[in-house]
Protein backbone atom coordinates (compact mmCIF):
# COMPACT_ATOMS: atom_id res chain seq x y z
CA UNK A 1 0.00 0.00 0.00
CA UNK A 2 1.29 3.61 -0.80
CA UNK A 3 0.54 7.27 -1.94
CA UNK A 4 1.88 7.75 -5.31
CA UNK A 5 2.83 11.63 -6.28
CA UNK A 6 1.29 12.15 -9.83
CA UNK A 7 0.43 14.57 -12.53
CA UNK A 8 -3.26 14.36 -13.16
CA UNK A 9 -4.96 13.98 -16.43
CA UNK A 10 -1.95 11.44 -17.12
CA UNK A 11 -3.09 7.46 -17.46
CA UNK A 12 -3.39 5.54 -14.16
CA UNK A 13 -1.43 2.77 -12.54
CA UNK A 14 -3.51 -0.15 -12.60
CA UNK A 15 -3.37 -0.39 -9.11
CA UNK A 16 -3.19 3.26 -7.96
CA UNK A 17 -6.32 3.66 -6.02
CA UNK A 18 -8.25 6.77 -6.07
CA UNK A 19 -6.68 9.58 -7.39
CA UNK A 20 -6.94 12.87 -4.76
CA UNK A 21 -6.50 16.07 -7.18
CA UNK A 22 -4.65 19.06 -4.64
CA UNK A 23 -4.94 21.70 -6.65
CA UNK A 24 -7.17 25.23 -6.57
CA UNK A 25 -8.77 25.34 -9.30
CA UNK A 26 -10.73 22.12 -11.47
CA UNK A 27 -9.24 21.61 -14.69
CA UNK A 28 -10.73 23.87 -17.37
CA UNK A 29 -12.96 22.88 -20.19
CA UNK A 30 -13.53 19.50 -18.65
CA UNK A 31 -17.42 18.37 -17.60
CA UNK A 32 -17.00 17.60 -13.51
CA UNK A 33 -18.72 14.57 -15.13
CA UNK A 34 -15.69 13.41 -16.51
CA UNK A 35 -13.24 14.51 -14.33
CA UNK A 36 -12.51 10.62 -13.26
CA UNK A 37 -13.38 9.09 -16.59
CA UNK A 38 -10.40 11.57 -18.04
CA UNK A 39 -7.71 10.75 -14.95
CA UNK A 40 -8.13 14.07 -13.54
CA UNK A 41 -8.83 13.36 -10.18
CA UNK A 42 -11.80 11.29 -8.22
CA UNK A 43 -11.56 13.56 -5.11
CA UNK A 44 -10.60 17.03 -5.40
CA UNK A 45 -9.16 18.23 -2.50
CA UNK A 46 -8.21 21.96 -2.61
CA UNK A 47 -7.14 21.96 1.15
CA UNK A 48 -3.82 20.71 0.10
CA UNK A 49 -3.01 23.58 -2.79
CA UNK A 50 -1.37 26.42 -2.46
CA UNK A 51 -3.05 29.56 -1.81
CA UNK A 52 -3.21 31.61 -4.35
CA UNK A 53 -0.36 34.56 -3.66
CA UNK A 54 1.62 31.51 -3.04
CA UNK A 55 0.75 29.53 -5.95
CA UNK A 56 1.75 32.98 -8.24
CA UNK A 57 5.06 33.05 -6.42
CA UNK A 58 5.90 29.48 -7.77
CA UNK A 59 4.44 29.68 -10.93
CA UNK A 60 7.05 33.47 -11.30
CA UNK A 61 10.15 31.80 -9.59
CA UNK A 62 12.75 31.89 -11.83
CA UNK A 63 15.42 31.66 -9.59
CA UNK A 64 16.51 29.19 -7.10
CA UNK A 65 15.81 31.78 -4.49
CA UNK A 66 12.62 32.70 -5.92
CA UNK A 67 11.77 29.02 -5.51
CA UNK A 68 13.20 28.53 -2.44
CA UNK A 69 10.88 31.41 -1.18
CA UNK A 70 7.54 29.61 -3.08
CA UNK A 71 8.80 26.18 -0.69
CA UNK A 72 9.02 28.47 2.10
CA UNK A 73 5.54 29.96 1.85
CA UNK A 74 3.90 26.52 0.88
CA UNK A 75 5.52 24.42 3.97
CA UNK A 76 4.39 27.68 6.25
CA UNK A 77 0.34 26.85 4.73
CA UNK A 78 1.19 23.44 4.83
CA UNK A 79 2.06 23.76 8.62
CA UNK A 80 -1.46 25.23 9.90
CA UNK A 81 -3.78 22.36 11.70
CA UNK A 82 -5.93 21.72 9.06
CA UNK A 83 -3.26 21.14 6.38
CA UNK A 84 -1.24 19.60 8.61
CA UNK A 85 -4.03 17.21 10.08
CA UNK A 86 -4.64 16.09 6.44
CA UNK A 87 -1.10 15.57 5.70
CA UNK A 88 -1.04 13.18 8.87
CA UNK A 89 -4.24 11.52 7.43
CA UNK A 90 -3.04 10.65 4.62
CA UNK A 91 0.25 9.37 5.60
CA UNK A 92 -1.39 6.78 7.77
CA UNK A 93 -3.71 5.87 5.31
CA UNK A 94 -0.93 4.96 2.83
CA UNK A 95 0.05 2.47 5.10
CA UNK A 96 -3.57 0.56 4.38
CA UNK A 97 -4.90 1.57 1.07
CA UNK A 98 -3.17 2.81 -2.49
CA UNK A 99 -4.48 6.03 -3.53
CA UNK A 100 -2.64 9.21 -5.41
CA UNK A 101 -2.00 12.72 -5.22
CA UNK A 102 -1.88 15.13 -7.95
CA UNK A 103 -1.49 18.60 -9.81
CA UNK A 104 -1.18 19.65 -13.29
CA UNK A 105 2.06 20.96 -13.68
CA UNK A 106 4.49 18.89 -16.14
CA UNK A 107 7.40 19.39 -13.80
CA UNK A 108 7.25 18.11 -10.00
CA UNK A 109 10.49 20.03 -9.56
CA UNK A 110 8.97 22.76 -9.71
CA UNK A 111 5.35 22.05 -8.30
CA UNK A 112 3.57 22.00 -5.08
CA UNK A 113 3.63 17.88 -5.24
CA UNK A 114 7.01 18.00 -4.96
CA UNK A 115 7.26 19.91 -1.72
CA UNK A 116 4.04 17.96 -0.87
CA UNK A 117 5.50 14.39 -1.51
CA UNK A 118 8.63 15.61 0.95
CA UNK A 119 5.78 16.86 3.53
CA UNK A 120 3.98 13.14 2.95
CA UNK A 121 7.49 11.23 3.59
CA UNK A 122 8.30 13.18 6.91
CA UNK A 123 4.71 12.43 8.12
CA UNK A 124 5.91 8.81 7.47
CA UNK A 125 3.76 7.90 4.20
CA UNK A 126 4.98 4.89 2.54
CA UNK A 127 5.59 6.75 -1.62
CA UNK A 128 5.66 5.21 -4.64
Amino acid sequence: MVVRVVRLGTPRDPDEGPRIGTVRRPPRGVLKSQYAKENWYDVWFPNLAPSPATMKLGQSADTEAGWANFKRKYRGEMARPDAAHAIELLASLSHSTNFSIGCYCEDEARCHRSVLRGLLHSAGAKLA
